[in-house]
């Protein structure tokens, strides 16, 4: 029987899974599919996420974490029990150290139903650690010094802002203004400006695709497919990277407005650290085309996103587990 320790990045867009010694195992998306009569879960992950908006009425494709935090605890449970058993296999093992990032703006009830859906998937042990410190340690800073580090965690249902020095936050903020919103505001956009109505999913496809928040050097478009809300027809509508600029000009401003506030309130020893080490973008929304020149406009301060944002959080979480397992050896 061996034990392998566990460290969990539960977001509202993708679930990932980091195993000790392995690196990250597992990344799906987190939604589920479940039929409403008979409440049996049909898919879960990628499966789940192509059925999103595409489901006959008594399927329902969902997301159980709402803006960083489980909304649906029993359909979290399951989905957690799903995911750490198809990272670590069939092996027979000693209950795993589980840990588990969450948003810093979390309350102690969201905790600790965190920490319960931990307990629950048969955890020996659980460590809740906040998302811009498992940001900034799988983003390669060593948060143990006294200098100043800037982190900004983009996900999907929430954008984390820190400033940390000696291994802790000394200012921060948590805003439920993140990729999700993007996506929306492209919806909005597309219902007010071109009378078509599209899903999700395609305003995610934009997002990646074209999606913009400072203006290019040259020009994208890609056709977008759609119900004309006047005809109530399918049509096709060709859509361009500068029109995604006005779409989210609104939302990126909010985070934009997030990021000065926590600088306000920074200590002026950190804010110069801060000033000579620039500020560091992870999680999903910072792969936003332009976004760096933009905060880095806005506020002067030189921004980087992180080498591999996406996973940065999940890489975080996993060594904080071999942090606190190698601590309890000493």
């Amino acid at each position: 029987m061996f034990s392998t320790d566990i460290g969990i990045d539960l977001g509202t867009a993708s679930v990932l899974v980091y195993i000790k010694g392995k690196g990250v195992v597992l990344k799906e998306p987190s939604v589920v599919a479940f039929d409403r009569d008979t409440n049996k879960i049909k898919a879960i992950g990628e499966e789940a996420r192509l059925m999103l908006g595409r489901t006959p009425g008594n399927i329902v494709a969902v997301r159980p974490l709402r803006q960083g935090v489980i909304s649906n605890y029993t359909v979290t449970e399951k989905m957690l029990k799903y995911f750490i058993q198809k990272a670590v296999g069939k092996k027979r093992f000693r209950k795993p150290l589980i840990s588990v990032c969450v948003p810093s703006g979390v309350t102690e009830v969201e905790k600790k139903a965190v920490e319960d859906a931990a307990y629950q998937v048969g955890a020996r042990e659980v460590a809740i650690i906040e998302e811009p410190i498992a940001a900034a340690i799988g983003a390669g800073i060593d948060i143990s010094k006294p200098q100043g580090n800037m982190v900004v965690d983009i996900g999907g249902g929430t954008t984390d802002i820190a400033v940390i020095s000696l291994g802790g936050t000394v200012v921060s903020a948590s805003i439920k203004t993140a990729g999700d919103d993007f996506d929306e505001a492209i919806v909005r956009y597309m219902k007010q400006n071109h009378n078509l109505l599209i899903g999700e999913r395609t305003a995610e496809d934009i997002k990646i695709n074209i999606g913009s928040v400072y203006r290019r050097p040259e020009s994208v478009s890609m056709d977008v497919r759609g119900r004309n809300l006047v005809t109530g027809l399918p049509k096709t509508i060709s859509v361009t990277s500068e029109e995604t600029e006005t779409a989210l000009a609104s939302t990126t401003n909010q985070i934009v407005d997030a990021i000065h506030s926590v600088l306000e309130k920074t200590p002026p020893e950190l804010a110069a650290d801060i000033a000579d080490r620039g500020i560091i973008l992870t999680g999903g929304g910072s792969l936003l085309n332009g976004l760096e020149d933009l905060i880095e406009e806005k506020t002067g301060i030189t921004t980087m996103t992180a080498d591999d944002p996406l996973t940065a959080v999940a890489i975080g979480t996993g060594k904080y587990v071999e942090f606190i397992s190698e601590r309890k050896l000493k």
